[in-house]
């Protein structure tokens, strides 16, 4: 079977080639990847600013058929359709006692069980996952299972970016009906964000981004004004009248981009930090303008909430027309492609391109 594997972090190249799915056994299951999507999470793993072992198969958010099943697996079965979980809440650690199980950690251990071999040499995948290939072998309670008659791009993108945005957005910020929302970032996630915020009741929502195709696109998903970043400020001003939004988030993860959602919310706001940026990356707010402002600041992981939880709500929504993930499916490529689909996101012209393995 062929995964795209990253040899040296740095590279952005992927190389497709023949590897072979290992470590099956109990409490493991064997998944045949049907489609898979490119987040920004996985250059930033590729490029070392998120930091992962090399080399290894990257793609965390995925989607595919169960085949083969480990002892003491009850919860799936061959056959059954699965988003790959690439932090699964284990719910026996101490983390998950607090019922905080977005934030279980337990998931950084399926790093230590290489999910393929090329040779003689163990690849781990992104995460545990390495949904960038045709079979992966990964932990039980990963494989999280979705109804027979969800698509696998709509599974796939919910299992990180959309449920990273509308999770941000309803569970982390709690954006409250007639409020105005900022989304710095419109990228697959600052636009899961977006829809979370009109689903939520947001009265008038402004984009920001520096691609004019993707401030575009935000105002088809619901943007009531999409704006370059240096056009934030006299967009806010207009808005609110000069008092500042009720809630900003950043989706990017950069300072310079904490900074603007900081300023851009009013005195007792909200600033949602859902973009995952670099250990060395440290910001410029200051503690007289954090206590004098008293805006909170609040990062959101994963969603925010219990990961499960999200996926069914996120379900629900999508069925009942609430959201729109297919028109977020923007390009496709076959697994060969790859490297296109990387270019297209660094071009911005792809919203999300989901790679077409089965």
């Amino acid at each position: 079977m062929r995964a795209a594997v990253l040899h040296t972090t740095g590279d952005e190249n992927l190389d497709v080639t023949e590897v072979t799915p290992v470590s099956f056994g109990p409490g493991r299951v064997r998944v045949r990847m049907h489609r898979a999507g490119l987040c920004h999470s996985d250059l930033s793993a590729m490029s070392g600013v998120l930091a992962h072992p090399a080399p290894f198969v990257p793609g965390h958010e995925g989607a595919g058929e169960v085949v083969e099943v480990g002892e003491g697996v009850t919860h799936v079965k061959p056959g059954d359709r699965v988003i790959v979980c690439w932090m699964p809440p284990c719910d026996t650690c101490a983390v998950c006692a607090t019922g905080d199980t977005h934030l279980c950690r337990s998931g950084f251990g399926n790093l230590a069980v290489p999910n393929f071999r090329a040779g003689d040499r163990p690849l781990p995948g992104m995460m545990g996952a390495g949904t960038f290939a045709e079979e992966t072998v990964i932990a039980g309670y990963a494989a999280i299972p979705v109804p027979d008659d969800m698509p696998y791009d709509i599974a796939a993108l919910i299992g990180c970016g959309v449920t990273t945005g509308i999770g941000a957005a309803l569970n982390t910020a709690r954006v409250r009906p007639g409020s105005t929302v900022v989304v710095i970032g419109l990228g697959g996630v600052g636009v899961s964000i977006l829809q979370g915020a009109r689903v939520a009741g947001a009265a008038r929502i402004i984009a920001v981004d520096p691609t004019a195709n993707r401030r575009r696109m935000a105002l088809g998903f619901g943007a009531d004004e999409a704006v370059a970043p240096e056009e934030l400020a006299e967009a806010v001003k207009r808005a609110t009248g000069g008092l500042g939004a009720d809630y900003s988030f950043e989706a990017v993860g950069r300072p310079g981009t904490l900074r603007a959602a900081y300023d851009a919310a009013r005195p007792g706001g909200t600033v949602c930090l859902v973009g995952a940026g670099s250990r060395s990356d440290l910001t410029d707010l200051n503690l007289a303008e954090l206590v004098m402002n008293e805006k909170k600041v609040l990062p959101s992981f994963y969603g925010g909430g219990d990961i499960r939880r999200t996926y069914a709500t996120i379900t629900r929504l999508w069925r009942s027309g609430r959201i729109d993930l297919e028109s977020m499916i923007t390009h496709h490529v076959p697994l060969d492609g790859i490297n296109e689909a990387i270019r297209q996101m660094h071009s911005g012209e792809a919203l999300r391109t989901v790679v077409d393995i089965v």
